[in-house]
């Protein structure tokens, strides 16, 4: 921030992550630090990285010198404290902290590290604040390498019978099918991280055809969503398996989190009391992190709304931080609708018209839940951002207002003699153009209106323009290179995702090669490559305010950038899985992102940290969108289920159910009244959100932990098939007509 307080883009800006191990502050083939916060000195770099997020100070090469650019302040995250009884666990709310084995021996890890690299004033500080003074062996491998690896995994090591692993755990189902129906269904929750980590250790102590008969016997016994894991879980058969493995990674580095009312826990707790010593305690105790709340338990449909994720379900902690889900205040457009109230005339008299009133016009006005609007740096509107505002809002004055009783129309675009080949499409914001990316590699920009796409004119005619001319921009342009279609080449392999900026002129892509490109659509030639993704990119999206842009890949972590910075501004990590879909917020202060692990996580863009987990699909997430007011989330993906996200009080509010295959689009309609689905049954679908909206209203705050979860499928307002195209993209233009585009496979 400068002396007068006005944010710069610097204040958000670290240009280049500290490295670890090669990577941008994060190795995540071989091991993540977790649940320890590490902060250097001075004299140090920084290294953050709290609950598997990671915001890193930057250095920033200045000529032949060294320049810091600090991060904003991170907001501290409370790691979620432990049980301090070995017989009776005590809920995750109220117990103490406790140095658990994975605690300690990551602890070890970290100080091996800092060991390896010098960092001897680091080391001492954290010493002291953690109470620990034992000597540590230098690693060889450093971070994720193979001693840390090996020092986490060795809290599996056990001496005890493995066959008294099947009968405690056949022992413990058997006690939840005898629990009152009450109980029930919050006590079954414990059986899958029970039935994985007692697999783990039989694997870790070399019980090989115990732990395979173990896993064929109970793994087809675990709940659908789960098989998935249980099938990649079964590929480890040895120690040696157990490094490397991304399903390892999930469960060796964080607890399961499993919420249950106090009456169910002190069921579950008699039941442990009485077994004593045992597998299924120490599981409990060491592995699981139990959330208690007060009221009645849950029936089995609402814990089947929540349950699904791989961490289990959503802390507690993440969804009671305060989210600013307004919009932020419009800038002032004088004389919006001067064009319309001109030349209209009856007789002699003109006749005026008074400028019509729009539901978005109420966004001029100061929104209580908006953040501030220094919050973050944001780009100021130039002339012909204006007037491209101003011609938007013209067009939202006349458009349709949606409801069930009057529907969209649905104009298809169909790419022929494309099947298999089309990977991704978008669409700009005033439904002008249209581009779409290729599994060869390819991207292409065609123009949907009558106009043309033009390049701009060599500098030598360039310089024979009049600069102070209005239609200086048109000028620019060489009408004589006007094509339908461009063709753009430079990724070297599949193009996952493609995002047109706000203002038009640029265009990102994202691949299999694990770059991210823009593209000027003026010049029509590629401005920058920005490589920090350690794989493939699945997706990309712009900030509706242009100059940010995020992503999300297979590493694992999502990524906030700048057009004009060529690391990233902040590194995301927290998932277990791949990062398929990244969406930001219509204020550009959060990104969503949705994972293969089944969960949504959102991120504050100001400090990098995570402030909202929702789980409750049973598999991966391929799609989100914001609502146009900003408060609710849509998500869908391969479960085939919609689900309506509540950012004010952290909650699902809805499921809506109809599609019968994946499902790859979502998009609301401008006035927030339709919602629009598409996926690969060939089939676009229209929902009545303007009903979510009048059963949820701003004052209607009811926050409980048992709240029940509407399953809709009377939401359904329509259901249009094609003959043979899947749909890949929806998007509604500015007068409310939805446009849908997809690849023939007939």
């Amino acid at each position: 921030m400068e002396e007068n307080d006005v944010p710069t883009y610097a204040s958000l800006t670290p240009a280049n992550p500290t490295i670890i191990n090669g990577y941008a502050g994060i190795d995540l083939q071989s091991g993540q630090l977790t649940t320890q916060q590490t902060v250097m000195n001075d004299s140090d770099q920084t290294v953050v990285n709290q609950m598997n997020m990671v915001n890193t100070v930057a250095v920033a090469n200045v000529g032949t010198g060294m320049q810091t650019v600090s991060a904003p302040p991170m907001t501290p995250v409370v790691s979620s404290p432990v049980v301090t009884q070995q017989s009776t666990p005590e809920p995750c709310t109220e117990a103490p902290v406790e140095s658990t084995p994975v605690e300690r021996n990551t602890l070890i890890a970290v100080l091996q590290f800092l060991k390896k690299n010098n960092f001897k004033s680091t080391e001492d500080q954290l010493r002291q604040d953690s109470n620990f003074f034992e000597d540590v062996e230098d690693s060889k491998a450093g971070i994720g390498g193979d001693a840390e690896v090996s020092s986490v995994l060795s809290a599996y090591k056990n001496e005890g019978d493995p066959a008294e692993y099947y009968d405690a755990y056949m022992s413990l189902q058997a006690f939840v099918e005898k629990s009152l129906d009450a109980y029930k269904h919050e006590v079954s929750l414990v059986l899958y991280p029970v039935f994985v980590h007692m697999y783990l250790e039989l694997v870790y102590n070399g019980h090989e055809e115990v732990s395979k008969a173990f896993l064929q016997k109970l793994g087809p016994l675990q709940e659908d969503y789960y098989q998935e894991d249980v099938h990649k879980l079964s590929l480890v058969t040895s120690r040696d398996h157990m490094t490397g493995y991304q399903i390892m990674d999930n469960f060796r580095s964080s607890q399961f989190t499993i919420r249950m009312s106090r009456d169910t826990y002190s069921h579950l707790k008699r039941y442990l009391t009485e077994r004593g010593t045992g597998p299924v305690p120490r599981i409990v105790h060491d592995r699981l992190c139990l959330e208690l709340y007060e009221g009645v338990p849950r029936t089995r449909s609402q814990v089947l709304a929540s349950a699904g994720a791989q961490e289990g379900e959503a802390a507690k902690q993440f969804n009671k931080i305060k989210v600013f889900y307004g919009l932020l205040k419009e800038p002032e457009l004088p004389n919006l609708a001067m064009e319309e109230e001109e030349g209209e005339e009856e007789g002699d008299k003109p006749k005026k018209k008074k400028p019509k009133k729009d539901s978005l016009q109420k966004s001029k006005k100061n929104d209580p839940n908006a953040p501030p609007i220094n919050r973050i740096p944001l780009p100021e509107l130039r002339d012909i951002d204006k007037l491209e505002k101003a011609k938007a809002f013209r067009d939202q004055m006349k458009r349709i207002t949606l409801n069930k009783d009057t529907l969209p129309s649905i104009c298809f675009y169909t790419f022929l003699n494309a099947s298999g080949n089309i990977t991704t499409i978008d669409i700009t914001d005033d439904s002008s153009i249209l581009a779409y990316g290729t599994a060869d590699s390819q991207i292409r920009i065609q123009s949907i209106t009558p106009g043309k796409l033009r390049c701009m004119k060599t500098s030598e005619q360039l310089s024979d323009i009049d600069k102070d001319a209005d239609d200086v921009l048109v000028r620019m342009m060489d009408d004589r290179t006007a094509e339908p279609v461009r063709t753009l080449l430079g990724h070297s392999g599949p193009v996952y995702s493609c995002c047109f900026s706000p203002d038009r002129n640029l265009l990102l892509t994202a691949g299999e090669d694990g770059t991210i490109r823009l593209w000027s659509l003026q010049t029509w030639t590629c401005l920058v490559v920005y490589k920090g993704h350690v794989f493939a990119v699945w997706d990309v999206v712009f900030s509706p305010h242009g100059y940010y842009f995020a992503s999300g890949g297979h590493d694992r972590t999502g990524r906030l950038w700048a057009t004009d910075h060529h690391q990233p501004l902040r590194i995301f990590a927290g998932h277990f899985s791949d990062v398929d879909v990244v969406q930001f917020h219509p204020n550009s202060n959060y990104v969503a992102t949705g994972s293969s692990d089944r969960s949504i996580r959102i991120w504050d863009n100001h400090h990098g940290n995570c402030v909202r987990v929702f789980t409750g699909h049973k598999d991966s997430i391929y799609c989100l969108a914001f609502s146009p007011c900003g408060r609710f989330l849509a998500s869908a993906g391969s479960d085939k289920r919609i689900i309506v996200w509540d950012m004010a009080q952290s909650s699902m509010v809805t499921e809506m159910v109809s599609h019968t295959s994946t499902i790859y689009t979502i998009s609301f309609s401008r006035d927030g009244n339709i919602l629009a689905s598409g996926g690969l049954d060939n089939c676009v679908k229209l929902w009545d959100f303007g009903r979510v909206l009048e059963d949820n209203h701003e004052d209607d705050i009811n926050i409980t932990h048992s709240a029940d979860v509407k399953r809709e499928d009377s939401l359904l307002l329509g259901s249009f098939p094609t003959k043979s195209t899947p749909i890949l993209a929806t998007h509604f233009t500015r007068r409310n007509v939805l446009l849908v585009s997809g690849p023939f496979e007939g």
